[in-house]
């Protein structure tokens, strides 16, 4: 009876003092793994900034030339000068900032980056998910019949029985070498590119939009100026019909001048049709379809040229342009895939822990003598795998190489659209000049020639040459000035076009 005692209080000891202990010291075993692991794989750094301090070869003037017309105002170069989030409203067009309000709010290019964005952050959020315990629970009821010929595992003997069991299942794999914490770092690396691929579609929808609207307007300007030079033709055709009729020049004299007009007049509807085909880009761009109200019309004149205009460092540059962003985050990301490619080669330790009840009546679970639990591990290590896994060690590490080759050319494509802005923002101003000076020369010479003409001094060629030479100089002042106004705003885009400077951009993934 003693001994029974003995052992029936050795049975008690377990239960109550050993068993909480161990499975203590099993929780206490897993938080040290994963506060003592490591992350494999080399750690992210980035990449060093140009080491350069200017974009050409030549230190830039401190400003253009200028000339005294609405658009030939002068520029400065300034380096200290930070871009607004809005710098559009720079031209000071209320129907430009109302269609890239529009835009913003409208445009499927910009919702799909949005949306691409969501996709990479719930992927984050779900690799995140590695980290916890898997806990499921299951309920089993199952009625049975025991063979004859076996023993009844019931106590009263019965070969037909009834049996539901509850489980509780957990399972749980530690990040003993970080191969998950490298893979929600790639993910994150992701999504923070994505996130600069939706700032880059930002900024790309709101340059295009005043690239329409300005080539829109440089349209307008170029046709009004054909319909003037039109009016000119048509009267210096009717000239030329009264010195025919007084018997002062040939017919083929006005035969020549009928052709001027008509080359003229020819040039008139592929400008409308470009014009037109303009407003339906700039619809488009809206998320409009282009039978749907048009937007307000622009004209050359409703722009104001900004005149003090950003040059930021290389070193700068690349914190500011989302594509070289992005393509940093895609090099973070193909960083952390080492890593990945290297935990998968090392041991992997699974953890498992069950505890249920099980009993022949559903009222009778969770009662006393029906519970039952169990704790296992498993360490698995790769021996071999034909190579598999090296080499895709290997393929992680060139895809680094590669997408640190892309983020240099991404650098220097950025460095590169800069560099030419400036040169055409320089070269603009000196053509505008130019093309004004030669605008009002041609202008002179055409009203000489026509009262020349008037008077019998000259013949009806020389009169040709100053209308073609006038007709030619004006299209180049109205294409130089729509140049200016483009190439400005090829600068802003340039330069990353401001976009950590608006309040709506967030910091982190988790945003």
């Amino acid at each position: 009876m003693d001994n029974d005692k003995n052992c029936l209080m050795t049975e008690e000891t377990f239960h109550s003092y050993v068993q909480p202990r161990v499975i203590s010291l099993t929780i206490m075993f897993v938080v040290l793994i994963i506060i003592t692991g490591c992350a494999v794989g080399p750690n992210f750094q980035r990449p060093t900034s140009p080491n350069v301090d200017r974009y050409t070869t030549q230190p830039l003037p401190a400003q253009t030339t200028s000339i005294n017309i609405k658009g030939g105002e002068m520029q400065r170069f300034l380096q200290d000068m930070d871009i607004p989030g809005q710098w559009w409203m720079l031209f000071h067009s209320k129907p430009l900032n109302d269609l890239i309000e529009q835009a913003l709010k409208a445009n499927p290019d910009l919702e799909a980056a949005q949306a691409a964005l969501r996709v990479a952050r719930e992927n984050v959020y779900a690799q995140q998910g590695a980290f916890f315990p898997g806990i499921g629970a299951n309920f089993n009821p199952t009625r049975q019949q025991i063979s004859g010929e076996l023993s009844s595992p019931l106590a009263n003997g019965s070969n037909i029985f009834s049996l539901h069991t509850a489980l509780v299942s957990v399972a749980y794999v530690p990040d003993v070498f970080g191969g998950n914490r490298r893979q929600v770092e790639s993910l994150k690396a992701q999504a923070d590119s994505q996130r600069f691929q939706l700032e880059a579609t930002y900024l790309t929808l709101t340059s295009n939009v005043v690239a329409a609207a300005i080539q829109e307007a440089a349209l307008r300007g170029q046709i009004k100026a054909t319909k003037r030079i039109i009016d000119i033709q048509s009267q210096l055709l009717k000239l030329l019909q009264i010195q025919y009729e007084a018997g002062q020049i040939a017919s083929g004299d006005v035969a020549a001048q009928e052709a001027a007009l008509a080359q003229a007049q020819a040039a008139l509807p592929p400008l409308e049709k470009q014009l037109a085909q303009q407003r339906d880009l700039l619809a488009r761009l809206a998320g409009r379809f282009p039978s749907q109200t048009q937007t307000g019309e622009f004209e050359i004149s409703s722009l104001q040229l900004p005149q003090d205009l950003p040059v930021s460092l290389p070193s700068k540059l690349v914190e500011q342009r989302p594509d070289v962003r992005s393509a940093e985050e895609q090099l973070h990301s193909a960083s952390a895939e080492i890593g990945v490619s290297i935990a998968n080669r090392l041991p992997n330790i699974t953890l498992n822990a069950n505890a249920g009840t099980s009993a022949t009546a559903i009222n009778q679970l969770f009662t006393q003598g029906t519970g039952f639990w169990a704790l296992a591990g498993n360490l698995t290590q790769p021996i071999y795998q034909g190579g598999t896994l090296l080499h895709r060690q290997h393929a992680a590490e060139a895809a680094y190489d590669q997408t640190a080759a892309q983020y240099r050319s991404t650098v220097l494509t950025a460095c590169q659209n800069v560099a030419d802005t400036l040169h055409a923002i320089q070269s603009d101003a000196e053509a505008l000049k130019a093309a004004v000076s030669s605008e009002r020369a041609a202008d002179k010479s055409l009203s000489i020639a026509r009262q020349q003409l008037e008077s019998g001094d000259i013949s009806y060629l020389a009169l040709l040459n100053a209308e073609q030479t006038y007709q030619q100089a004006v299209i180049n002042v109205v294409q130089a000035l729509s140049n200016r106004y483009a190439d400005t705003a090829a600068l802003f885009q340039a330069l990353g076009g401001g976009w950590w400077n608006r309040p709506d951009v967030p910091t982190e993934v988790g945003q």
